[in-house]
C-alpha cells in the first residue's frame, strides 16, 4: 500500500471518529424559569435592563418582542440579552435562580433572541 493511500485512510479514520456539531448543538439561550414568581422575575428584569446594561427597547410597546405582554416573556428577552452580551466575560444565566439555559431558540415571529458564540 502506498504512503499516500495510507495517509488518506488515516485521515478518513480520524474524521470518522471526531464528533461533529449538529444544528443547534452547544447553542444556548437564557430564559426565565417557569417556576419563578412574577415579582422575582420583574426584579431581575429591572436589574438587567438598568444596572445590567441591557437594551430592553425590544420589549416596549409597539416593538417586536412586546407580545406576549407577560413578565415571563419580557424577562426571558432581558435575561438572554444580558447572557449573550456578557457570557464571554464571565456573565451568567442565574439571576438569583430566576433563569435557566435552553438549547431551544426562544425566538418567535418578529422577535429575535440573539445568540452569540
Amino acid at each position: 500500500m502506498s504512503i499516500s493511500l495510507q495517509w488518506i485512510l488515516v485521515a478518513a479514520l480520524f474524521l470518522a471518529t471526531v464528533p461533529h456539531k449538529s444544528a443547534g448543538e452547544f447553542e444556548q439561550w437564557c430564559v426565565a424559569d417557569e417556576q419563578t414568581p412574577d415579582d422575582e422575575l420583574q426584579a431581575a428584569m429591572d436589574w438587567a435592563c438598568a444596572q445590567g446594561g441591557v437594551d430592553c427597547t425590544a420589549i416596549q410597546v409597539n416593538q417586536p418582542c412586546y407580545l406576549p405582554n407577560t413578565v415571563r416573556a419580557h424577562a426571558s428577552y432581558a435575561f438572554n440579552s444580558y447572557y449573550q452580551k456578557f457570557k464571554s466575560s464571565g456573565g451568567s444565566c442565574y439571576f438569583r435562580s430566576a433563569a435557566m439555559t435552553t438549547e431551544l431558540d426562544p425566538s418567535h415571529g418578529s422577535c429575535h433572541y440573539d445568540y452569540l458564540p
